[in-house]
């Protein structure tokens, strides 16, 4: 299974609060979000091979799963931070690491190719449309509870620590179902956001 988790800081930062807030897009979104366009494009080329390499060798090669890991990691950055879970500028590149952010997804050694067809032509229904379906109010919620840290950021520099879990939760969630639809793993995500 994966471990994902956001750093919980003592203290948050205001000047970076309003900062993101008001100019993220500017200086996070764009210049990040350019570069993950041609990343995710060059993904699914490896994703695509990888499938195949699944399909006949039970065996995802190591280097194209290092690399959606790592495409994985710099979109759970960039995301981190525009939603207010961690202060400072998320570093660019695929081989970066972050102290304020851990996605690991563990190598398997071999993958289930009957699993793997199962995914392909029906994991929209048996995992898509009913993690979707929960996830979409647990986003709600989660958006909720990001709008009233933000205030409480603002005022007293402290992003309540359940409020912190709750949405650090909701991410982990959104990552696991992302890491079994790009058959990283043959574990069915466990609908909880909980590590």
């Amino acid at each position: 299974m994966i471990h994902f988790d956001v750093l919980h800081q003592e203290r948050y930062s205001r000047g970076e609060l309003l900062l993101r807030t008001f100019f993220g897009w500017l200086y996070i979104a764009i210049p990040h979000y350019f570069v993950l366009f041609f990343v995710s494009i060059a993904s699914l080329v490896v994703l695509f091979m990888a499938w195949w390499a699944v399909l006949f060798t039970t065996r995802y090669p190591r280097s194209l799963f290092d690399f959606i890991v790592c495409y994985f990691r710099w979109e759970a950055r960039v995301e981190a931070r525009l939603i207010h879970l961690a202060d400072g500028y998320p570093v660019f590149g695929l081989e970066q690491s972050d102290p304020r952010l851990t996605l690991d997804v563990p190598y398997p050694e071999r993958l289930n190719r009957w699993h793997l067809l199962l995914r392909t032509f029906f994991g929209w229904l048996y995992c898509l449309i009913p993690h979707g379906f929960i996830l979409f109010f647990r986003l709600i919620a989660s958006m909720v509870l990001i709008f009233l840290a933000w205030w409480s950021v603002l005022f007293t520099g402290k992003y309540p620590k359940r409020w912190h879990d709750f949405n650090v939760g909701t991410q982990r969630w959104m990552w696991r179902v992302n890491v079994y639809l790009a058959f990283l793993s043959d574990t069915y995500p466990p609908f909880s956001g909980k590590p």
